[in-house]
């Protein structure tokens, strides 16, 4: 999900996956170096908002997602200095306070509760999605990501990481398709990382949305039973492997209703997910999720769906270590369509 092909790309002859075609990395090296100068003014820029000293449980936040979806806001913010007493998370609407980190999304259960029958119970009720009904030449999707990539300054203090939002086109079979990126403003762990890095770093502005050819890869289509679905999403391999996959799905293709049931009995017999009970996105949208605590590598994955249709609409993968930047897809928007547009 994050960073898929900077990871081949720093791999080279030793990929596993070499010789295999895939898409090239949503930014060249030099758009990364233009997108880290492109930070806000210090001058101009507003300070952190709420910064804690302890990172709180996630049910005492939900009444910041509940201001958010109130206030129109598209996040809810709070910084994570450990040195400094606990305030209030605050929610940001358009155009307010920008450069700071994300709460993670709050959920309604902190028991651990293993999500297995509440899945089935949904597999069992989804209903049409509005593309369901719909065919079209290209797969579209409208997705945004916070925390790929994260930048580290030389003495591992200091910390930013990137966000954008994608929109792509792409042809059922993988031969064509067309993608545009447009940058967001950056996120940080402490108000330290936002100084430092706003220091460093030259403001040249915001750069322009990125259009180009996605070139030709091969897309094999979906499967339709529940033992086809558990070899995509490669449940061999443990939850939070099938958390990767299931994100790497609903954001490639558009997943139809027979698809999307299967995929949640599929995650039903997975050990280590949670139902967490309803949530509310980071667009405002209202949706129900599991969670899985990753314990090898100190992170918790949390999936969120839409309770109607049995849709992803995100996938947070919050790290657990000091650091404690989200890296955070949002997928927002799913259809079929003739034209790029």
């Amino acid at each position: 999900m994050f960073g898929e092909q900077r990871t081949r790309t720093l791999l080279g002859p030793t990929d596993p996956a070499r010789g295999t075609v895939v898409a090239p990395p949503r930014l060249s090296a030099r758009e990364l170096i233009d997108r880290a100068e492109a930070t806000p003014d210090p001058a101009t820029a507003h300070p952190v908002a709420g910064r804690r000293h302890r990172r709180p449980s996630r049910r005492l936040v939900l009444a910041a997602g509940a201001l958010a979806v109130a206030a129109g806001a598209s996040a809810v913010v709070r910084g994570l200095d450990p040195s400094t007493p606990d305030a209030p998370p605050t929610a940001v609407p358009p155009g307010g306070e920008s450069g700071v980190v994300l709460v993670p999304v709050a959920y309604q259960f902190d028991s651990d509760a293993p999500a297995g029958a509440q899945l089935r119970a949904l597999a069992g009720r989804i209903a049409d999605a509005e593309h369901d009904q719909r065919r079209g030449r290209y797969m579209y999707h409208r997705t945004r990501v916070w925390g790929d990539p994260v930048m580290t300054s030389e003495d591992g203090r200091h910390h930013m990481a990137f966000a954008d939002e994608t929109r792509v086109w792409q042809t059922p079979d993988g031969k064509s398709g067309e993608e545009v990126t447009v940058q967001l403003e950056p996120q940080y762990p402490d108000q330290a990382s936002r100084d430092y890095w706003q220091r460093s770093l030259r403001n040249t502005g915001t750069p322009a949305p990125a259009r180009v050819p996605l070139p030709p890869m091969d897309i094999e289509p979906l499967p339709s039973t529940r033992a086809q679905v558990g070899e995509l999403l490669k449940v061999e391999y443990g939850a939070g492997v099938v958390s990767k996959e299931v994100s790497t799905v609903f954001g490639r293709y558009v997943v139809p209703r027979r698809t999307r049931a299967e995929i949640l009995r599929v995650l039903a017999d997975v050990p280590g997910f949670v139902w967490r009970g309803e949530v509310t996105d980071r667009a405002g949208r209202k949706g129900v999720a599991i969670t899985f605590d990753d314990r090898a590598h100190d992170a918790q994955s949390l999936l969120i769906f839409d309770p109607r249709t049995g849709e992803l609409l995100a996938h947070e993968r919050l790290s657990l270590a000091p650091m404690r930047i989200s890296a955070y897809l949002s997928i927002l928007d799913t259809a079929w369509t003739d034209q790029p547009g």
